[in-house]
């Protein structure tokens, strides 16, 4: 069945799923606010700044109506950088109808309080059809036609399946997952642990040192995640442990790039300007803190590059605290029973 899609927002990651879905024969429309770029990709067929060598195919309409490409979808992807979704939300209520599907594929919390990209689509009072996908999705290997798989969370079955209807090709498999929680915060959180291993590899830590972050990392997240209703099972697959790998081993990651501007020895300020895309780990980063503190959570990865971040704490100190911390028991969510067996 051919659908209407409209996809919000022109970086690279929403560029890349409106161009998968327009091969897949579905009407897309891409909306920017940026007349420059909506003219560039309906004349040449190419995003230049954010995919400067990914071709799109001819069917991907760009524009700058919002109102039209609303009115005309019926299912809306909102890839919009996590600052400004709120606003973009807002601006499109009054053209949601019962009947559209809303899918975040922005990783991140919203800015001003601690709330979800999909707390934010269910405030609509229009249409509760919502879902999140999330996974190891870096878009410049996705436009090249790498091998990708996603995760497509929400209760609703129809908001699943429709969201692998729209996705599914040869380069790009969508499983499903009931968690919206737990994946909507795995794609949030592993942000901030992208910065602590683009840190820690631009200073050379060993292999050891590296699997030892990327393992508490996870742990890191899924304690905060579980406390918050999410299922520790999440982790294991593509939006937890598969985005975690992807996103704090590639320099194609952002986050893992701010990471190692700065352990390179630029400053935050320079590193996050030089990518030249939004990193959202930074954003990230206070607001997750702040939360932990608040409900007495360990994360003692994440408070220390909050401190290297903007106290001028060292990266020594970030590894020392997760050396010399207090947590014993290394699976997470194994009972005190089960880990006195071992």
């Amino acid at each position: 069945m051919k659908h209407s899609v409209c996809v919000l927002g022109g970086g690279s990651f929403g560029t890349a799923l409106a161009n998968i879905m327009a091969k897949n024969g579905h009407q897309v429309s891409q909306w920017m606010r940026n007349e420059e770029q909506v003219e560039e990709i309906n004349l040449t067929g190419l995003n230049s700044r954010y995919l400067p060598n990914a071709p799109l195919h001819r069917e991907l309409l760009a524009t700058s109506n919002l109102e039209q490409a609303i009115r005309d979808s019926d299912t809306v992807f909102v890839s919009i950088p996590s600052k400004s979704f709120e606003q973009v939300v807002q601006r499109i209520e009054p053209w949601l109808t019962a009947d559209k599907i809303l899918i975040s594929t922005t990783k991140g919390f919203n800015p001003n309080r601690f709330e979800l990209m999909s707390d934010i689509l269910r405030r609509n009072p229009i249409t509760q059809k919502i879902g999140v996908l999330s996974g190891p999705n870096l878009a410049k290997e996705i436009a090249a036609g790498q091998m990708t798989g996603s995760v497509i969370a929400s209760v609703d079955d129809q908001v699943r399946r429709r969201v692998i209807e729209l996705l599914k090709s040869p380069t790009f498999r969508v499983y499903e997952n009931k968690d919206s929680a737990g994946v909507e915060l795995a794609g949030a959180l592993k942000n901030i642990y992208a910065i602590v291993c683009g840190l820690a590899k631009a200073l050379k830590v060993g292999e050891n040192t590296m699997a030892m972050i990327l393992t508490r990392s996870l742990a890191e997240m899924s304690r905060f995640a579980v406390h918050f209703g999410a299922n520790p099972m999440t982790f294991l697959g593509l939006a937890g442990m598969g985005d975690l790998i992807a996103t704090c081993t590639s320099p194609l990651s952002r986050n893992y790039r701010v990471g190692f501007a700065i352990g390179s020895g630029e400053n935050l300020e320079d590193a996050v300007g030089g990518i030249g895309e939004v990193a959202e780990g930074v954003n990230t980063l206070k607001m997750v803190v702040d939360e932990a503190h608040k409900h007495g959570l360990y994360m003692p990865l994440a408070e220390g590059l909050s401190k290297l971040l903007f106290e001028n704490a060292t990266l020594e100190s970030l590894i020392g605290s997760m050396m010399t911390g207090e947590q014993k028991w290394d699976v997470e969510f194994a009972t005190n029973e089960e880990n006195n067996n071992v």
